[in-house]
């Protein structure tokens, strides 16, 4: 369990009733990594969820043909990452990679989906603030995408 203190730092959860931010608490812990430290990789099933404290994740991807790691976003303080584990497959679209030194607060999917599941309102306000992480990783990848095509 973390301070419910800390849950309602993050924007993340604004507009969530203390008793759901105590329920989260209840389900989360802070965790540290080292930097280069792997999370999950690109395709690989995945279980948890996660809020960078401190620190920064990149999420990556491989190049097939180069077998090379490209970063394709860098996450820092009250980011999400990982949200594809409340999403059917449970599988992640991108690795994610510890940048540098990182504290986490980090939940049990399983335990999310199960909460989720028992209290649908809940579940779909968690749902709406994960579309709208979805939201602005699209739209990051398309700025991404023009910039790297003004270039050529």
């Amino acid at each position: 369990m973390v301070s419910p203190e800390l849950i309602r730092r993050y924007p993340y959860f604004s507009g969530l009733s203390i008793e759901k931010i105590n329920q989260l608490a209840n389900l989360a812990e802070v965790v540290e990594n080292k930097k280069g430290y792997y999370f999950h990789h690109e395709g690989s099933e995945i279980s948890k969820v996660y809020i960078i404290v401190e620190g920064e994740v990149s999420l990556i991807t491989i190049f097939p043909k180069q077998v090379k790691e490209v970063v394709i976003n860098t996450l820092g303080t009250g980011d999400v990452f990982g949200w594809t584990s409340l999403i059917p497959p449970y599988t992640a679209g991108a690795g994610a990679k510890a940048a540098s030194k990182c504290k986490l607060i980090q939940f049990d999917a399983q335990k999310l989906r199960t909460k989720f599941n028992q209290d649908y309102e809940f579940g779909y306000m968690m749902m709406v603030k994960i579309a709208q992480i979805i939201r602005e990783r699209l739209d990051s990848i398309v700025m991404e995408t023009l910039a790297y095509q003004a270039e050529q």
